[in-house]
């Protein structure tokens, strides 16, 4: 037996696996420079374009606009944004001229405490951080073209109207678009619910390619692609990630070729071909910061899909520190709770349309192919009787009792002789089929 380390909250959990474990972990390399000299270094030597210096000399009149992503994303800002702002400002920029703008897409709105964890302290009192809101008609600007799918298009107008836009973003395999960063930060980061309900409606998230580590006549990819070459961003800076949540490569230049090159480096490091698939999956839901909805979590659970036979059964477990998640995910999951076919026919007409319910739709994707009684999920945030009614098969274990819980789990498998794979990273390390 092996130990292996899993992610859950702010803690990390470890279990006792088969040698013979078919384990999906990343491979990134450990870096030597710190977040501060890895950006500097990619700005001034960015793919595609001039540096981050030179480019500036262009900018439009109106403000720099520098998108990042919202608590969700564990992309540590405050240990590489203060370097980005001086050499910014060290231009002759003013820091009244910056706008940080917080890419939210449908998710609530940062709190003070957030940013400062997110920024640090220094960021915080010295700059202008706004919060991007999909629904706030005041806020957003309808741009001319039409998306891939021939969508009108409204964005966040701070972002449309810059003299300067530069996005942010950490790359990693994504449930939905493939890949995560880039073309994400705008859409459905900086897009209105009218933009977001094509790009994550029933009739893209149909499409098999709407998957991971798949980019190729996916929809989802295609959709945010055509809107950000609408409005492209000026300079992109994208962030990568290693096992242990630190910045391992910082990759900035042109919004395409440089998102290009992210993704060919985080496919070849967190992207495992699935060779053979397994009786049982162990798979957290990313830890801190991801795992603190349960909205989140099901990324855990849909990533690792790949990897399990038909029939077979799922771990996943996730803190859920901050309960459920929205108020519609919510109404939707206790709705459709023991129906989710109603669900789909329900919202294939496209006559029935509600925020998160993507979440859902990518959730029965996990239902159809191992059904709810396989689906285990263990929290011990979300009361057993409210757990129970978002389609898993739900455990409420308190404090130390989940290792003990989970470990027996596997011991039995283990006596029964099924084929076990582990996701310790949940999402974060991706499971691809052949």
């Amino acid at each position: 037996m092996i130990h292996i380390q899993f992610r859950h909250g702010k803690e990390d959990l470890v279990f006792k696996v088969p040698d013979n474990s078919l384990i999906y972990t990343s491979s990134y390399k450990p870096v030597d420079a710190s977040p501060e000299t890895l950006v500097l270094n990619s700005i001034a030597d960015p793919i595609g374009c001039s540096s981050l210096k030179s480019q500036l000399k262009k900018r439009r009149e109106g403000k720099i606009v520098i998108v990042v992503s919202d608590i969700t994303r564990p992309i540590p800002y405050s240990l590489f944004l203060p370097a980005l702002l001086r050499s910014i400002t060290g231009e002759g920029v003013a820091k009244n001229e910056i706008q940080i703008l917080v890419a939210t897409g449908m998710h609530r709105e940062s709190t003070l405490d957030e940013k400062l964890v997110m920024f640090g302290k220094e960021v915080v009192e010295n700059y202008q951080i706004i919060d991007h809101h999909a629904e706030c008609e005041d806020e957003l600007a309808t741009i001319e073209g039409e998306s891939w799918s021939g969508a009108e298009i409204s964005l966040n107008r701070f972002y449309v109207e810059a003299g300067f836009r530069i996005i942010t973003g950490l790359v990693e395999p994504h449930f939905m678009a493939g890949f995560s960063g880039g073309r994400k930060a705008i859409c459905p980061g900086l897009a209105s619910l009218t933009t977001i309900r094509k790009f994550h409606g029933y009739q893209f998230l149909s499409y098999p390619e709407a998957s991971n580590a798949v980019l190729e006549n996916n929809p989802c990819h295609l959709e945010n692609t055509s809107i950000a070459r609408l409005c492209p961003a000026d300079f992109s800076i994208h962030i990568v990630l290693d096992q242990h949540k630190r910045i391992n490569r910082i990759i900035s230049g042109d919004q395409f070729l440089s998102h290009e090159k992210a993704i060919a480096y985080v496919k070849e490091r967190s992207c495992k071909i699935v060779e053979t698939p397994a009786d049982l999956v162990i798979t957290s839901c990313g830890g801190s910061p991801l795992d603190q909805t349960f909205y989140q979590c099901v990324k855990g659970f849909v990533n690792c899909l790949p990897a399990i036979k038909e029939r077979g059964k799922i771990i996943a477990f996730g803190s859920c520190s901050e309960g459920i998640g929205s108020p519609e995910y919510e109404q939707i999951m206790k709705k459709y709770s023991s129906s989710p076919n109603d669900f789909l026919r329900d919202i294939s007409g496209g006559s029935f349309f509600i925020k998160d319910q993507w979440q859902f739709q990518m959730h029965i994707r996990v239902l159809e192919k191992i059904g709810k009684e396989n689906l285990h999920f263990y929290t011990g945030g979300i009361p057993l009787r409210e757990l129970a009614l978002l389609s898993v098969n739900p455990h409420s274990p308190e404090g130390n009792d989940l290792v003990e819980i989970i470990q027996m789990q596997i011991n039995k498998a283990v006596v029964s002789g099924q084929k076990i794979a582990v996701f310790p990273e949940g999402p974060y390390c991706a499971a691809v089929a052949r």
